[in-house]
Order: structure tokens, then sequence, then C-alpha cells
């Protein structure tokens, strides 16, 4: 199988899929399309249904940055065949860990339920298929709950630091920030910044290095690419993902949380603009 069809690249932009490649991609052998909504980006559902409806393709989306976001008044889990999402501890609404899959499908669900439970059909003795430990616990569950109490002011309080990153970091030559999407009620799950070491020499590594030294942790979110990760060495090397590979060598996504001060904003921004010299 030709490796270098399993991935495809991302646009500039918004760092989603790249819907103008998709269709140079898919072979007899392609079943799915696997989009990723990223950073709470989401791809363009709408290129993305059209593609996969004229090759008769599914599509499942890797939700796990998007969740209680809507698209044109529709919650994002509407889109697709398919969506995961992630309630581990890093994200805005969290379980401490664990997620769930939405589906249209109702004849899924009970391979679904097999597939979680070490591939065994609830009720019965049988195992027709490979699966995992993949349940709850009622613990998280409690969790989630009381944290969905309080989802749409987590939400706010991350719209308020975010745009105070913007506030403070938009305009820099060798900056680029996540850009808004239309018609998307966003749930700022992450701040996201590609650091073009073009401009006056200021890499992603002297920011790391910078903030670092005032006890501030960024994240390299992410990298390596899964195209370039060991255990993937026959399927994803030479994979041709140029845009992919610029973003995952520059991106650092800056710390964010509910309660976060906006003055630890500002001291982020601080040691970031000092390196350009503002």
């Amino acid at each position: 199988m030709d490796a270098s069809r399993f991935f495809c690249d991302i646009n500039p932009d918004d760092f989603t899929i790249d819907c103008n490649q998709i269709e140079s991609l898919i072979t007899e052998k392609t079943c799915a399309i696997l989009p990723v909504h990223v950073y709470g980006n989401i791809c363009d559902v709408e290129k993305i249904e059209d593609i996969a409806k004229r090759h008769g393709l599914k599509v499942i989306y890797d939700g796990a940055h998007a969740f209680g976001e809507t698209y044109q008044g529709k919650n994002v889990a509407n889109f697709g065949d398919m969506t995961m999402f992630s309630f581990h501890a890093t994200k805005v609404f969290n379980t401490v860990e664990g997620g769930a899959l939405v589906y249209q499908d109702n004849s899924l669900t009970e391979r679904l339920k097999g597939l979680r439970q070490f591939g065994q059909i609830l009720g019965t003795e049988e195992v027709p298929f490979v699966g995992t430990n993949a349940k709850i616990s009622e613990f998280h569950c409690a969790m989630g709950i009381c944290n969905m109490n309080y989802l749409d002011e987590y939400i706010e309080k991350r719209k308020r630091i975010a745009e105070r990153y913007t506030a403070r970091l938009e305009g820099q030559p060798g900056i680029q920030l996540n850009n808004e999407q239309d018609n998307l009620k966003r749930n700022y799950a992450y701040y996201p910044v590609v650091f073009d070491e073009k401009e006056k020499g200021v890499s992603r590594d002297k920011i790391i290095e910078a903030l670092e030294a005032k006890d501030i942790f960024p994240r390299k979110y992410f990298y390596p690419l899964c195209s370039d990760l060991e255990f993937m060495e026959s399927e994803g090397k030479g994979t041709e993902v140029p845009v992919a590979h610029y973003v995952a060598d520059r991106v650092l996504t800056l710390p964010i949380f509910s309660d976060m001060d906006l003055d630890d904003v500002d001291e982020i921004c601080d040691v970031i603009l000092s390196l350009y010299d503002c």
C-alpha cells in the first residue's frame, strides 16, 4: 500500500485538513475520511461531506478539541458519521479521564459496546472480535455531571483570556495567531501560536527557553507529526505534508485555563514580545 496516502496535509490558516487534497489521496481501498477539528477550529464540514458522498465514504471526526462548539447553530457532533470527543483533564469539559463517541447509525451501538468491553457482546459469552477495556467509571461520570453545570462559564472565561493574548500579540511580524472562523461558536480550548524564526531570528525554541526561565511551560502541540512517529516507520515515512511539517516545527500552545489571571497572560506576552524588542 502507498504509505503516502495515509495522511493528508493541512491548510495554513486554521490547521485543519486541506480539503483540496483529499480526493487525490482516495484509492479503491479508502473506506473513510478521518479529519481533525484542531485547537477548537473545525474542518470544512460541507466540503468533506460532499467529497464523502461522491465517493461513498464514511466520515469520522476527531473532535477532541471541539466539545461544546456549534457551527451555524448546530452542535459539531451533528457532522459526519461519527465524532470522538475527549474528556481528558486538560479539556474545556472533563471527566478527569474518558471520552465519548457520537454517531448517526444506531445499528453500531452493540458493536461499540462490545469494543469497549474486551470485544464481548454484553449479556452473552460471545467474544466475536478484538476489543479493549474502555469503560468509564461512575466516579468519572459524576465528575462530568458536575463540570457540565459550569461549561458555559468556563468557555466565557477562556474567551476573555484568549482575547487578551490576541490583543497583546496580534500584528507582531513573525507571530501567526489562530484565526477566528465564521459562524463558529468556539470553546477556546487552546491558544496556538506559530513562531516564524525568519523574523528577527526568534524561533520557537528561543520562546520556550525564555518562558521556561520564568517557570512558564508552553507545549509543542502537536509535535512530532503522527506520520513521523517511530511506530509509523513503514506507513508514514515519506509522507508529503509540508504545511503540517512547517506548523509542527513552529507551533506552541500557550497556557490557558478558565481561572487563569490576566496578569499571568500579560507576563507571558511580555516575555515573548521582549524577544522582538517591542
